[in-house]
């Protein structure tokens, strides 16, 4: 039953997205925009650097942007701080009357907003990267960043939830929404390529799941054949839902307990 019911939501909410044709366009101009600044200045800065930075090209580092880009902007920015309000207001409790659980139920809704975007953002990311940087340096691993960046939505909504739940005891989620975001877009891969850091920062990167929500599609795309990188997102696909799941049922016990 409970599949059944993640299925239909997804369902629901991606037909949702699909007919509200203006949200897809605003999602897509953006990410038109960030890529285009930032695979820039990646390019303007491996051309002062003899032509690499970290191993990456100037051809690797735009297929990079637009990739990591993609599997970010697909999602809602803000969802931690939504699902924080939704805990807070007393939505969540209503919903724990429902036969399956929230989590899962929340996570096919998010899942289903997000998929469409991501398409649209991966198809007009191809475009941008090809005329603005080149053809990918190794096409073949296109077909394993398409199913990567599947995995990577599939991580980063799970985790959000996990770190959202801080809400069922603090009533504000908008200090974990502020932390969230800033390990993805750093020791996560979205706006540099982990080998670019520091070595104990990347240490510290690799032996997170934030690589798993933005760096694993983009090192595909970027033309590294490795695909390990989606057995490592599959793992922490599990451990984090693992996680989640633990969370929220302590915190539904909670509000369960003081009456919601």
């Amino acid at each position: 039953m409970i599949a059944t019911w993640f299925l239909v939501t997804l369902r629901t909410e991606a037909r949702r997205v699909t007919a509200e044709r203006g949200g897809l366009v605003v999602a897509v101009v953006f990410y038109v925009v960030v890529v285009a600044v930032l695979a820039g200045l990646w390019r303007v800065a491996a051309a002062t650097n003899g032509g690499t930075i970290a191993g990456y090209s100037a051809v690797a580092l735009t297929w990079y942007i637009a990739t990591s880009e993609a599997a970010v902007v697909a999602l809602n920015i803000r969802m931690i701080d939504d699902i924080g309000r939704a805990i807070g207001s007393g939505a969540v409790a209503v919903e724990l009357l429902r036969p399956v659980p929230v989590l899962a139920l929340r996570v096919a809704a998010e899942l289903g907003r997000s998929l469409p975007r991501l398409a649209a953002c991966v198809g007009t990311g191809v475009v941008v990267a090809t005329v603005s940087g080149g053809a990918p340096p190794r096409p073949a691993t296109l077909a394993l960043a398409g199913p990567s960046l599947v995995l990577a939505v599939a991580c980063n909504i799970v985790a959000q939830h996990a770190f959202a739940a801080i809400a069922f005891w603090i009533r504000d989620a908008g200090s974990a929404w502020f932390l969230y975001q800033k390990l993805v877009f750093i020791i996560g891969g979205m706006l540099i390529p982990l080998e670019a850091l520091p070595g104990w920062l990347h240490a510290l990167a690799n032996a997170l799941p934030f690589r798993a929500m933005a760096y694993a599609p983009a090192r595909l795309a970027s033309g590294h054949f490795e695909p390990r990188l989606l057995v490592e997102q599959a793992a922490w696909l599990g451990v984090l839902l693992v996680a989640a799941g633990a969370v929220f049922r302590a915190g539904e016990r909670r509000l369960q307990v003081v009456g919601g």
